[in-house]
């Protein structure tokens, strides 16, 4: 099974990624039948699912400290593909180095901006240790070991650490332990295998400039007694101070569900079911580093 991700191996898409393909594959036992293909940009991995050179995708779609990654909201209005199931994967940060490093040599220290803004309170209680954005945290690991300097670390996970065979010199350096990100796997549309415990959607809709339609087509969940767990707004693209409307909602039979859809078609301008899928669970016991 080949699934792609954004960034580069050994990254928290990676590790979502091995774990939701054992999920999923009857029989697989481990990640050996699963390869992963990085891809540098976003829209090459929904291309790569798209074209069929991927079975799936796995790709972050929120982080419950950062917020939602916007622009795979827009690549999964915009590719003809479907979520099939989700995950919550807990973050935990590690400062990685050299095997042979230690952390008081420690001078310069490279990650996601993201990464480093959530070890905050760890890179405050070392202030020589200066901290430089990077693309990508599982990058940072492969640039140090790639580059040989022992005054120099990343902030990753433990699935870089053992990707690139660097040393963990401090665990857990994450200020808040309620750090969880959301992946979505996707494949193309038509190849969206049915879940008969599906009890979660997620769908996009736009409505016109007037008063009241906003309230229309939200009202249609309410009558339907649905709970909403999601809603999030992003702008039209090439269309300024226009907005399409995202949202998840808790799913009580697939017949509400293409109830709710038919209305929606009704009094909206553009509506598009994104996936019908199992909710995840959210485990604080989740061992990922």
């Amino acid at each position: 099974m080949q699934i792609a991700i954004q960034g580069e191996l050994g990254s928290f898409s990676h590790e979502a990624a091995l774990r939701m393909a054992n999920g999923l594959e009857p029989g697989n036992s481990g990640s050996e039948d699963i390869q992963i293909v990085p891809c540098f940009h976003s829209p090459d991995v929904f291309r790569l699912v798209v074209e069929g050179t991927v079975d799936a995708a796995v790709i972050p779609i929120e982080n419950s400290l950062a917020g939602p990654v916007a622009e795979h909201f827009d690549l999964l209005l915009k590719e003809e593909v479907a979520i099939e199931s989700e995950s919550q994967l807990r973050i935990r940060h590690n400062l990685i180095g050299l095997p042979s490093a230690t952390l008081a040599r420690i001078k310069r220290v490279s990650s996601h901006p993201v990464a480093l803004a959530q070890c905050r309170r760890f890179l405050e209680s070392h202030p020589e240790i200066l901290a430089v954005p990077f693309y990508d945290t599982a990058g940072s690991v492969k640039t140090v070991i790639e580059k040989g300097e022992l005054s120099a670390a990343a902030i990753a996970s433990r699935q870089a650490a053992d990707h690139y065979g660097a040393h963990i010199l401090a665990a857990d350096i994450e200020d808040n332990a309620a750090n969880f990100t959301r992946f979505f796997l996707v494949r193309r549309a038509d190849l969206v295998r049915p879940d008969r415990e599906a009890d979660k959607v997620s769908l996009a809709f736009t409505v016109e400039n007037r008063p009241g339609t906003l309230v229309e087509a939200l009202r249609i969940f309410a009558v339907e007694g649905t709970n909403l767990t999601k809603i999030e707004s992003r702008p039209v693209q090439g269309r300024p101070w226009q907005y399409v409307f995202y949202v998840d909602y808790q799913m009580a039979t697939a017949a509400s569900a293409d109830t709710i859809l038919a209305a929606l078609r009704r009094s909206c301008s553009m509506v598009k079911e994104l996936g019908r899928y199992r909710s995840a669970p959210m485990n604080f016991d989740n061992q990922t580093n």
